[in-house]
């Protein structure tokens, strides 16, 4: 089983860094100028939120009316599905720009450490990077505890995730709209920000302050857990659009599958650090005395990035590029 899913979690990541580089170059592309502003990131993250809510809504409802066995088919058939719509595409339809025929791996990997060598770009993946891996991922020790100590049924969870995606769709929609124009830095600062925030309202949640106010477990999950889990991907968008402003032509594609591969190594960097803090404060299968502690010990490393956020640029100067 493990197997398995380490297999789909690779196909996954792949298709999904595929994805990043074809958007980058086309936000590159003279003939996509409405990319530049970051109309096509944000038309792609509209794009894939829709798709999130559909199928967290679709898995919430069968999860109580058909097996296991049932659903990991149905998800397999769509993945075949998927996998003839795209290879029946033709990659000269997508207007990608070319390369030359003779550009090999060495040729590719020259021009992005040459890109890296640029303080602008390193810096600035090198923040990003780290703003994740600071953070000790405490999402299966709350998935455990909503589960199995507060015994909140699964399809909860899954409205939950529903109504994160949703966020995440007029998250999209109200940076394309209204958000373009503010300096990437301020965002990102305020987005780092108000994950620590709704992770301060996670300990208040796990001492039942909610609770005694009135608020049902289950309705802080659906809202407040589905904003936090989607949270920590909020800041992809302006971060993205700012390194494909930054990026010399020729390696947008490169330069944003090392971001998003350095992405995956901090979010695994997270996942141990969350592990060796929930055995720190004593988190076990029936005690969660400690769980407070650690949740505010996270909120605590989430904000200490913003001590050296100066190193994401405020901005790109508009130039004139000679191809």
């Amino acid at each position: 089983m493990s197997l398995y899913l380490l297999l789909s979690n690779l196909g996954a990541s792949i298709a999904e860094v595929a994805n990043d580089a074809i958007v980058a170059e086309m936000g590159k592309s003279n003939k996509c100028q409405s990319a530049s502003s970051g109309e096509l990131q944000s038309f792609v993250w509209m794009a894939s939120s829709v798709g999130g809510v559909l199928g967290n809504l679709l898995g919430g409802i069968a999860i109580d009316r058909f097996s296991p066995q049932s659903m990991f088919l149905s998800f397999g058939l769509l993945l075949v599905f998927q996998f003839f719509i795209t290879i029946s595409v033709l990659e000269h339809s997508l207007n990608l720009p070319k390369s030359p025929s003779n550009v090999g791996i060495r040729k590719q990997l020259s021009e992005l450490l040459a890109a890296l060598r640029k303080p602008e770009i390193a810096y600035s993946i090198a923040w990003f990077a780290t703003s994740y891996a600071i953070i000790p991922a405490l999402t299966g020790t709350m998935f455990f505890y909503q589960t199995q100590y507060l015994k909140i049924d699964a399809s909860v969870l899954g409205i939950s995730k529903m109504f994160g995606q949703a966020v995440t769709l007029l998250w999209g929609v109200i940076y394309n709209h209204r958000l373009k124009s503010v300096r990437p830095r301020k965002l990102i600062e305020a987005i780092q920000v108000t994950m620590a925030v709704f992770m301060i309202s996670d300990v208040l949640f796990v001492k039942g302050i909610y609770r005694q106010m009135g608020v049902p477990d289950s309705v802080y999950v659906v809202v407040f857990s589905g904003i936090l889990e989607v949270l920590f991907f909020f800041k992809i968008l302006p971060f993205s659009i700012l390194i494909a402003q930054l990026c010399p032509p020729g390696c947008e594609g490169s330069l944003m599958a090392f971001v998003m591969s350095a992405v995956a190594l901090a979010f695994i960097v997270s996942g141990y650090l969350g592990v060796a803090l929930a055995f720190y404060v004593g988190v076990t299968g029936n005690d969660f005395s400690g769980f407070p502690l650690g949740l505010l010990i996270q909120a605590v490393c989430t904000l200490l990035p913003l001590f050296w956020s100066s190193w994401i640029p405020d901005g790109v100067k508009s130039k004139t590029r000679t191809e």
